[in-house]
């Protein structure tokens, strides 16, 4: 266990001048995907003395936030709320400074002479305007790699109980990758000469084993039980950055170009794939970690969907969706094989700048086995006339490598782990039988 203890005004000199470039090492940060909620979610300790946490994976989230609603529910003798005007205001980069105006006594999550900035729930697309900037322990990383204890981590520390809403049952707050924020997890890590602002996630699709977020430049390896370069064939496109209205999202934007059903593109009104600024900046697909599936335009969703159900083959008979579904369109799998990247229906590809450059979704992404007989598209149709014309959600990237390099502005996706027989949780060889 290595505990890190330069001190913040340097430590933000480095970040800002963004000099560690070579990492040494690799932290691995192992990721659970809960069966009743789909959520992925990772434990760290956090206080004083230790406290396991489990927080919901935000990947465009600006910080780690925990819940501290009620003053028993954060207790640690190393908590320092931010005062007035400090470094952690300024790299949080604080929109308000003030006292406790939300309790009648001082607590974790209000007190005096700290500053604010914005905190968010995705699962329920919410923002409060008072999630107060902390200080305290942070441990975090597991085996084969470090394990890494931080003594003043920066987090956001909220007293609104709504925020929790729809959380996964344990999870008291979420854990923010996002790639602006100063104190996100990857940019705070990276303050570690030993990491970059590089990270890669592989996310399980299995509820029994664990995915993994790697912290650092890689390589990034599974094993069968020899070991496989995953990121060998890493498609990378650029990273854009959207102003959402007041905030500079933390949210990973992506341009494409179009989507591919069997090999044949799908007609889309282009001009809803990129980001339009003049309506504050809805349009444009982004990722993320909190929706299970992915969201598409219902524009898009219809031609998305039209096009695979004509590439079905012909002997699959379509069902409705079993009640309550959120899935539109479903039908048999009776007659669907099964191959080793999933059920044998129609591939879809995302394409990035150029027609060769796509990211490939198989049957284990595209489609979710919702009862015993029964396949469903696993995307949602949903209006989006405020938000992300396309939001690719989980589900779709389990079992893939996301590459995340903050420094050059890139991501870089993978294909399925499945084309080698392998999977997400196969990171440690430590625990191979």
């Amino acid at each position: 266990m290595v505990t890190v203890k330069l001190p913040l005004s340097m430590l933000l000199l480095f970040l800002l001048l963004n000099i560690f470039q070579c990492s040494a090492e690799i932290l691995y940060i192992p990721v659970t995907k809960e069966a009743s909620t789909l959520q992925h979610i990772i434990e760290v300790g956090q206080r004083t003395p230790l406290v396991p946490i489990k927080l919901l994976v935000h990947l465009g989230g600006r910080s780690l936030w925990v819940d501290c609603t009620n003053s028993s529910s954060y207790k640690s003798s190393t908590y320092k709320s931010a005062v007035c005007n400090s470094t952690q205001c300024f790299m949080s980069k604080s929109h308000g400074c003030g006292n406790c105006k939300f309790r009648s006594q001082l607590q974790p999550g209000c007190n005096n002479n700290t500053c604010y900035i914005w905190g968010e729930n995705p699962l329920i697309n919410t923002y409060i305007d008072h999630a107060e900037v902390a200080e305290d322990v942070l441990t975090i990383g597991s085996t084969p790699g470090v394990r890494v204890t931080w003594p003043r981590f920066i987090f956001t520390c909220l007293i609104d109980p709504d925020m929790v809403r729809l959380l996964a049952n344990g999870v008291t707050g979420t854990a923010g990758f996002g790639h602006e924020s100063l104190i996100s997890i990857p940019n705070q890590l990276a303050l570690d000469p030993r990491f970059t602002r590089t990270f890669g996630m592989c996310l399980s699709s299995s509820t029994r084993s664990r995915g993994v977020i790697f912290i650092g430049s890689g390589p990034y390896n599974v094993y069968k039980p020899k070991k496989v370069d995953i990121p060998k064939d890493i498609v990378y496109t650029k990273l854009i950055t959207n102003k959402r209205g007041f905030l500079l999202s933390d949210e990973y934007y992506f341009q494409i170009s179009s989507i591919r059903v069997a090999g044949q593109d799908v007609p889309l009104n282009k001009t809803l794939l990129s980001i339009n600024n003049k309506e504050h900046g809805t349009g444009g697909t982004k990722i993320s970690t909190a929706m299970p599936f992915t969201i598409l335009h219902t524009t898009y969703y219809d031609v998305v969907k039209t096009a695979f159900i004509k590439a079905l083959p012909k002997n699959v008979t379509l069902v409705e969706p079993p009640p309550m579904s959120q899935f539109g369109d479903c039908f048999s799998s009776e007659n669907i094989k099964n191959s080793n990247v999933g059920p044998d229906v129609p591939v879809i590809d995302i394409v990035l700048y150029k027609p060769s450059a796509f990211w490939r979704i198989y049957g284990a992404n595209s489609v979710v086995q919702v009862t015993k007989d029964v396949m469903c598209l696993a995307f949602v149709r949903q209006d989006q006339r405020w938000n992300p014309t396309i939001v690719i959600g989980a589900h779709q990237l389990e079992e893939n490598l996301l590459v995340f390099d903050l420094p050059r502005k890139k991501i870089g996706f993978g294909s399925s782990l499945k084309l080698q027989q392998a999977s997400c949780s196969m990171y440690d060889n430590t625990i191979m039988s």
